[in-house]
């Protein structure tokens, strides 16, 4: 590869250096975008993602989400959205905004039911993803969380090459495959260039309402090791807790208590 300094998209050579990166519209401004990404679904990876966009808001920036799990979207029910997106004749797509501030953009926010379900082939949804960034009038964003689907198929791989990811978070859980499970989302990132930004263990522990005792239902934590393997941070680690399950099933995740204050200061720092 050469070491060009032009616009290769315009000069017509052959230069070898392609630019798949999306644009998006003139109005939209986005500061840092941060992908959250795991090796396996169930891991909680969404109601991460969510977490991460209500602590950014608290600190009074702008905060928006991109669902990119167009088959299994949750982010609008988390939110409590029961709006459509609007779309207007020359293909500009509003995002819905949440009761407190957060700007999101979702497959369930173009669907007339929740409940439709999506039966697209892989570059038809990777295509869908990628209109989300260019054709959704975000304008100003300070923070812009993605999140991913789970596994390393065509949506990572379509996020990594065409919006400007500026790092990820990795969502696992405590069990035996936790380290081939992280392996993969942290040897993809490093294929693609990206930075990891650490790895964050949900559904860790139970904690007593009686003497305050921790209890791990799925054995012992294994994630310093883990961590110390492939030489990424802890960000945080989440409790099994009643008001995580119930207030993202009621639509209330802007009024959880505060959860991962050492995963932004990370992220602040990108």
């Amino acid at each position: 590869m050469s070491d060009c300094t032009h616009d290769c998209e315009t000069c017509g050579q052959k230069c070898g250096k392609e630019n798949f990166m999306a644009k998006p519209l003139p109005t939209t401004k986005i500061g840092k975008m941060i992908a959250v990404m795991s090796g396996k679904g169930g891991v909680g990876k969404s109601m991460v993602c969510d977490l991460l966009a209500v602590n950014t808001l608290r600190s009074g920036r702008k905060v928006a989400v991109l669902d990119a799990d167009v088959t299994g979207p949750s982010v609008p029910r988390a939110f409590g959205l029961k709006e459509k997106a609007m779309a207007t004749e020359d293909g500009k797509i509003y995002p819905v905004v949440s009761e407190q501030g957060v700007k999101v953009m979702s497959m369930n926010l173009l669907l007339d039911e929740d409940d439709s379900p999506v039966v697209w082939r892989g570059p038809v949804i990777s295509g869908a993803v990628k209109q989300f960034y260019t054709d959704v009038v975000w304008e100003d964003v300070d923070y812009m969380y993605v999140d991913m689907p789970p596994g390393t198929g065509d949506v990572p791989l379509t996020v990594f090459q065409s919006l400007p990811v500026d790092g990820i978070v990795i969502v696992t859980t405590p069990q035996d495959l936790v380290s081939m499970i992280v392996g993969k989302a942290v040897k993809m990132a490093e294929m693609m260039n990206v930075k990891i930004l650490g790895i964050i263990e949900n559904m860790s522990y139970v904690e007593c309402m009686g003497c305050g005792k921790k209890i791990y239902p799925y054995g012992k934590s294994k994630l310093e090791k883990v961590a110390a393997e492939y030489s990424i941070p802890v960000l945080g680690r989440l409790p099994i807790t009643p008001e995580l399950s119930e207030k993202t099933d009621d639509g209330e995740i802007e009024s959880v208590g505060n959860y991962l204050a050492d995963a932004m200061n990370v992220i602040f720092n990108v």
